[in-house]
């Protein structure tokens, strides 16, 4: 799978293994971490895109919500779980400062981001190298810093895996496009195996930061095309 790959959500959760039913997945499988994020207005998260995409600044998670419980939003989100195990949000703090303090290399992270009820991007492979606790309407939040690595997966995995590298496509250009293309190839109207692909590569100086230069295609017109500009 490559970044800008467009997967169903079953499928994603047959790519990874798993059922994906949290936002941050620490060491899946023993082999690298998966976090899900959104952009998407009303996303639970404050999740943000910095440095022309090769940043992200990912919100950590709240508690979860119980009957007769306080509201997640307005306590503080958890290190550690009741019992003492640490949280996702532990794991991924604390796997942060063992890098930042030079104890170990990059946690290196796997990052889904929703664009449409069902549908997900790939956004591609990613390496933890921050983390911090910030105040946020009166209650201490979560904040990583993940930053988009030139690596290849076959350094954290042993499947055999194309990444392409391009600038993160925004969200809100992802959703005209998907809007405007009708969730389909615009060569010949599949809807399988879609990818968010430039009109003028990203190689070739053409923007990842407006709809007019990206399209969807499918993994056979993809393919077919590749860096050429047609």
């Amino acid at each position: 799978m490559r970044a800008g790959d467009v997967i169903p959500y079953i499928d994603m959760c047959q790519e990874e293994g798993v059922n994906l039913q949290r936002g941050m997945n620490f060491r899946l499988r023993g082999i690298y971490s998966v976090i899900l994020m959104s952009l998407r207005r009303g996303a639970p998260y404050a999740d943000r895109i910095d440095d022309e995409g090769r940043m992200l600044i990912y919100e950590g998670h709240d508690i979860s919500r119980r009957r007769g419980g306080p509201d997640p939003k307005i306590v503080d989100q958890p290190m550690r779980n009741p019992g003492g195990s640490l949280t996702q949000n532990g794991r991924f703090y604390k796997a942060a400062l063992k890098y930042k303090e030079g104890l170990s290399q990059p946690e290196f992270v796997r990052v889904y981001e929703k664009i449409h009820s069902g549908i997900w991007v790939f956004n591609g492979l990613f390496k933890l190298i921050d983390a911090w606790q910030e105040e946020s309407n009166a209650r201490n939040v979560f904040k990583f810093k993940l930053e988009m690595t030139e690596e290849t997966e076959e350094i954290v995995s042993t499947r055999q895996q194309e990444l392409d590298h391009n600038r993160l496509i925004p969200a809100a250009v992802k959703l005209e496009v998907w809007k405007r293309d009708k969730g389909q190839c615009v060569k010949c109207r599949s809807r399988d195996n879609l990818h968010f692909d430039h009109i003028i590569p990203y190689s070739k100086g053409g923007s990842s930061l407006v709809a007019e230069n990206i399209q969807l295609l499918c993994a056979r017109h993809n393919i077919a095309k590749r860096n050429r500009i047609e």
